[in-house]
């Protein structure tokens, strides 16, 4: 299940993804129930990014993002676990930083969530700054 904050021509919409089997997809705006129908079946990702909330003493959710390393030695992405905004920024280009270590701190769904480096290694490139939007999905820090 998938939850999404949208806004369409100015209007708030929470949608909610509850099943999609083949090209058809249980849907829910704002509580009521939709069957979406796509043009083509939605592929399932084998290499998808998994967040894996670790309840931490401070109540809020540490999220932890396992990724497949990039190919050809391009360095490796730390992807947003979900649709949120840049909080913080702990780490700038050059940093040596080790598996584990926090790299960001993401707000999502009134949620502080900390975004860890996938690998030891260094800072490459930052793809977003504090206050930035994103979506799920989006490389945040590339650790080469």
């Amino acid at each position: 299940m998938k939850e999404y904050k949208l806004k369409i021509n100015g209007n708030d919409y929470a949608v909610t993804v509850n099943e999609v089997d083949g090209s058809v997809a249980e849907v829910e705006v704002n509580g009521t129930p939709f069957k979406v129908e796509f043009e083509k079946p939605i592929k399932k990702a084998a290499a998808a990014p998994v967040a894996k909330p670790v309840a931490k003493s401070s109540g809020a959710p540490e999220v932890k993002v396992n990724k497949p390393a990039a190919a050809g030695g391009a360095g490796q992405a730390v992807t947003s676990p979900l649709p949120g905004v840049i909080l913080e920024v702990c780490v700038k280009e050059g940093d040596a930083v080790k598996r584990g270590q926090k790299v960001m701190v993401l707000e999502a769904m009134k949620m502080e969530n900390v975004i860890e480096a996938t690998a030891d290694g260094t800072v490459t490139a930052i793809k977003v700054g504090k206050g930035d939007s994103v979506l799920e999905g989006a490389p945040l820090v590339i650790i080469g």
